[in-house]
């Protein structure tokens, strides 16, 4: 899942009113709630064989329904290209035979997952004989509002179900075909495994006011909400929900080459980090150099980041090295590009670089390179952000990267999930406590 994001505390989730209450739509969504409670209740206790028999079907079902997902994805993007909407865009909504078979393998590795659920996470005994676990519980119903990228149908779903969660997913109205295409075949996959077919849901409907019902909790049956698209989607949810949120606003990266950074290491990671996806949230938005290798190693990386089609926009130091360097502004310490642009400033040691990333980061993503051991544990101690690195790119920054299997999202706040979101990070826990007659005096 682009600065800041929950959960944060949220207030008491308050009856519908985005639409009077006659509204067909309110009952729709209403019911959509009370249908992924009530599974929510089941999957809760549903066997890890079950979840995986579930996952394994789900992924023979998107396989055999390809041609059936293609057709309504193509639909999607030949309305989005009728409506103007830039090339980056389309690449984002299109779904190829090649992408289809990912999101049906991405699927399938859900399922090779340890089962997140009933996990002991504590046990201690009571000096009375109490004994108590702490245990892993599923967080319940998870509203997912997304928006050009129907593979996040398949990824939210499946994520969902390993962790024992059901799922309300709003998708963008460009993409709502090819999602009801995938939701369609994943609730084959549920039904084949006997479970409820409600545990995944797609909202019917194009219409914004849906978002909006969603944000104000289904009447208590959202638990959390993760919203993955633009800022603008972000900033709506963070501003108007009702219930907790994990999230990011902005990926404002840093890679800060340390004055014991090797070059060759330095300009492979650098290139990486900004180049190899511009428009994710984990490309690296600012380049921060060491004044104390600058005279080695800030021509080189600027050089190679031009020549390879990246405008920089540089302090004086930077603009100095080559005259294709345009001035940055203060704005550019705070803009998430996604595209090929970077802002690089030379700063004056690990300190400096602590409080630029401090001062204009979002808590996304940070990398430092070097070989000096020491520099880059103060970094990775002192660096408070969700993900922080060390002579790795930050393109590194995604769930299946960590061996998650996929992600739910990013989430940059300090409270229960932070970084790729994944199954473990969609439960919760809550405690066990065995006794034997105790009374408390």
């Amino acid at each position: 899942m682009s600065a800041s994001t929950a959960p944060e505390t949220a207030a008491k989730p308050t009856p519908l009113r985005a639409v009077p209450a006659s509204s067909p739509l309110e009952g729709v969504m209403r019911q959509i709630g009370r249908a992924a409670r009530a599974a929510a209740r089941t999957l809760s206790v549903t066997p890890a064989a079950a979840k995986d028999e579930a996952l394994h079907a789900m992924a023979a079902a998107i396989r055999a329904d390809e041609a059936a997902i293609l057709a309504a994805n193509a639909a999607d993007v030949e309305a989005a290209r009728a409506a103007g909407q830039p090339a980056s865009y389309l690449d984002r909504l299109a779904l190829t035979p090649e992408r289809v078979e990912a999101i049906a393998a991405a699927v399938e590795s859900i399922a090779a997952l340890p089962d997140p659920v009933g996990r002991v996470l504590a046990t201690f005994e009571r000096p009375n004989g109490l004994l108590i676990e702490r245990v892993a519980t599923p967080l319940g119903v998870i509203g997912v509002i997304f928006e050009s990228r129907p593979n996040v149908t398949a990824d939210a779903g499946a994520l969902c179900l390993m962790s024992g969660n059901a799922a309300i997913l709003r998708t963008g109205s460009d993409s709502i075909r090819g999602a009801g295409a995938l939701a369609a075949a994943m609730r084959r996959g549920l039904k084949h495994a006997g479970l409820p077919e409600d545990a995944i849901q797609l909202v019917p409907s194009k219409d914004r006011a849906a978002v909006g019902m969603m944000l104000a909790g289904l009447d208590g049956n959202v638990d959390v909400i993760v919203p993955r698209g633009g800022k603008s989607l972000v900033a709506r949810v963070q501003a108007e929900a009702r219930v907790p949120v994990f999230a990011h606003l902005e990926g404002i990266c840093h890679v800060y080459v340390h004055a014991a950074a090797d070059l060759g290491m330095a300009t492979a990671i650098v290139t990486n980090a900004k180049l190899r996806r511009t428009g994710i949230c984990g490309a690296a938005e600012t380049l921060l150099v060491d004044r104390s290798c600058a005279e080695t190693h800030l021509a080189p990386l600027v050089t190679t980041l031009l020549d390879a089609g990246c405008a920089v926009r540089g302090d004086e130091a930077t603009q100095a090295v080559d005259p294709r360097v345009t001035a940055a502004v203060e704005a550019d310490w705070r803009t998430e590009y996604l595209d090929a642009i970077i802002a690089v400033r030379v700063v004056d040691g690990l300190d400096d670089a602590m409080r630029h990333i401090a001062t204009y980061g979002s808590s996304h993503t940070e990398s430092i390179v070097t070989d000096d051991a020491a520099a880059a544990e103060r970094f990775l101690a002192q660096v408070d952000s969700a993900i922080v690195m060390h002579n790795a790119s930050t393109q590194f920054a995604d769930g299946g990267e960590f061996g998650f299997g996929a992600e739910i999202g990013i989430a940059t706040g300090r409270m229960h999930a932070r970084g790729p979101v994944g199954v473990e990070q969609l439960t919760s826990f809550k405690y066990r406590v065995r006794g034997t007659g105790q009374t408390r005096p």
